[in-house]
Parts: C-alpha cells; structure tokens; sequence
C-alpha cells in the first residue's frame, strides 16, 4: 500500500482542482443563487470608483481610526496644548486636557510625547496622574 499521506494529499489537490474550475466556469449571479443570496445586489468597484470616493473632513476614518497626521498638524496642535498650559500655571492632566481643547482621547498621546521630547512640556507624576506643564 502506498503512504496513506502521499494518497491524501493527492486526493485532495484533486478535489481542490475540480471545485476551483467549476467556480471559474460559473457566473457570478448563478454563485450568489446557490449560495441563497438571491436577494442581495453585489456592488464590485472599480478602480476609478475608488478614486472619485470624497475624502473624509473628520479627522477619524469610517473605521475609527485617526487619519495620519502631518508634523504641522502635530506641531499646530501642540502649540495650542503649550498655551492652554501657559495660562493654567498648576498644570493639567491629559483628560483636561482634552475636554478642555476638544479634542479625542486617541489623539493626545502622540502629541503629549512629541511636546515632552522636543522639550516644550514637562511632566509630573505617573499614568493618569501626570500632569502637563508648559515650559
């Protein structure tokens, strides 16, 4: 008898050959029939459908996530957390900050961290306990 693996493997390349020319060979609208989808439409988009999609003026995309942002965005931001904490001499916590400019939770860190490297922030304490200061 030969190896039993060797067999199964065989088998199997030619089962996975046969289901994939049959579905070469069927229509897209006769798939979607089998599959008891009858009563969806299917959408396919073209190339240039994507590039006429409008770019979202939110700074989150459809998914969540933060667009990327450029350094003037970064640095225009940080500019504005510098002078919120000009004029608040105690300092303030991330979260006050960010009610206090408006701004999402995902968008802070990477500008605090920017602030605290270029030297224009220092901070005091640890996790949601720091407090931000303008230098």
């Amino acid at each position: 008898m030969p190896n039993l693996r060797a067999q199964l493997t065989q088998l199997a390349a030619t089962f996975t050959d046969g289901v994939l020319d049959v579905i070469r060979d069927t229509s897209l609208d006769e798939l979607l029939r089998e599959s008891g989808s009858t009563g969806r439409s299917v959408r396919t988009e073209t190339p240039s459908r994507r590039a006429q999609k409008p770019v979202s003026p939110s700074p989150r995309a459809s998914s969540g996530r933060l667009h990327r942002r450029s350094a003037d965005e970064i640095a225009a931001e940080l500019d504005r957390i510098v002078a919120l904490l000009a004029k608040n001499r105690d300092g303030l916590r991330a979260e006050q900050i960010r009610s206090e400019l408006g701004l999402e939770a995902k968008e802070l860190p990477r500008v605090l961290k920017e602030g605290l490297t270029s030297k224009k922030l220092r901070a005091k304490g640890q996790k949601r306990a720091t407090t931000y200061f303008a230098r």
